[in-house]
């Protein structure tokens, strides 16, 4: 089972949630916290999870959660409604990049993600979830690319390229069975020819007899 799965599973479902979407993140710039005691770095791994409830009306959540080194639990450390949520800032709109903002009501991360894509489809989905669940203000999402604001667009150029890879492998096959097909007639012409020429041996060798 997968980290994400396993979030799911453990953290969300026995609360009657669904999670949406989670990425792995690190920190850009270290918290400054000097009278508790943090742990060093990789002491810990952490994910920001989208989350709604199944019961309605439906309730969004943002959740921090993390896994000590060591352990297999997951703990859910911070959590705030979409409605804490004022900005999130995807830094750079000109090209894909892992790095991205989050500003609450009380709290600023600067958060880098494990990949790109990672990052896209979590604001993808972040985006696409304010703007179905969010009835009061909505979050201002900025410096974001905007195929990630569009709906569902990672989500069609991924079907897109299953159906390419289905329309290519298929192209493939039926130049395959065209190819067998070509084969096939030269090998029964050769047959022919190699069958007259032997009828044609066997007449020539039977007038020499006689």
């Amino acid at each position: 089972m997968s980290a994400k799965s396993a979030i799911n599973k453990v953290v969300f479902k026995p609360h009657d949630e669904k999670m949406l979407a989670a990425v792995q993140v690190k920190r850009r710039t270290k918290k400054k916290i000097p009278f508790l005691a943090t742990g060093g770095q990789g002491d810990y791994m952490t994910f920001i999870c989208v989350s709604v409830t199944n019961k309605k009306p439906s309730h969004v959540s943002i959740t921090k959660v993390k896994q000590f080194q060591g352990s297999s639990a997951f703990v859910k450390r911070s959590q705030w409604t979409i409605n804490q949520l004022h900005q999130v800032n995807g830094i750079d709109p000109n090209k894909d990049c892992a790095e991205f903002d989050l500003t609450f009501e009380n709290a600023f991360d600067q958060w880098v993600a494990g990949s790109a894509g990672e990052k896209c489809f979590f604001i993808q989905v972040l985006h696409h979830t304010c703007q179905r669940y969010s009835a009061a203000r909505k979050p201002e999402f900025v410096n974001c690319q905007s195929k990630l604001l569009g709906g569902n667009s990672i989500l069609h150029s991924a079907a897109d390229s299953v159906t390419s890879a289905v329309q290519k492998a298929s192209q493939a096959l039926n130049e395959r069975g065209e190819r067998l097909g070509r084969a096939e007639e030269r090998t029964a012409d050769m047959m022919n020819s190699a069958e007259q020429f032997s009828v044609t041996a066997q007449k020539l060798a039977m007038k020499h007899k006689c």
